[in-house]
């Protein structure tokens, strides 16, 4: 079982940053895959970016990370715009593989609101 809380999220103008945080809990953190999806308002969650245990990644413009030590993974956010709000999830799945689909996905964090105003 793997619990999953995130932070980081907030209010930023267009063109800002945020640094979003995920911490696991639980063990056998290594031999999970991360990832972070999004969902605004009225729209289907899509996918934002993942991260294998060896730090093969699949990203967008937003650059995710991992430090296995300390069971976090971030997602670093920049040139941010307002089409970016939304709430930010962070999932997780015990594979070595780098998944996309949120269905392949077992854990998922209660997620964290970003809004970035115009």
């Amino acid at each position: 079982q793997v619990q999953l809380v995130e932070s980081g999220g907030g209010m930023v103008q267009a063109g800002g940053s945020l640094r979003l945080s995920c911490a696991a809990s639980g063990r056998s953190f290594g031999t999970y895959t991360m990832a972070w999806f999004r969902q605004a308002p009225g729209k289907e969650r899509e996918f934002v970016a993942a991260i294998s245990y060896s730090g093969v990644s699949v990203k967008g413009r937003f650059t995710i990370s991992r430090d296995n030590a300390k069971n976090t993974v971030n997602l670093q956010m920049n040139s941010l715009k307002p089409e970016d709000t939304a709430v930010y999830y962070c999932a997780a799945r015990r594979t070595m593989l780098v998944l996309t689909s949120l269905y392949e996905y077992e854990y998922w964090g209660q997620g964290t609101q970003v809004t970035v105003s115009s």
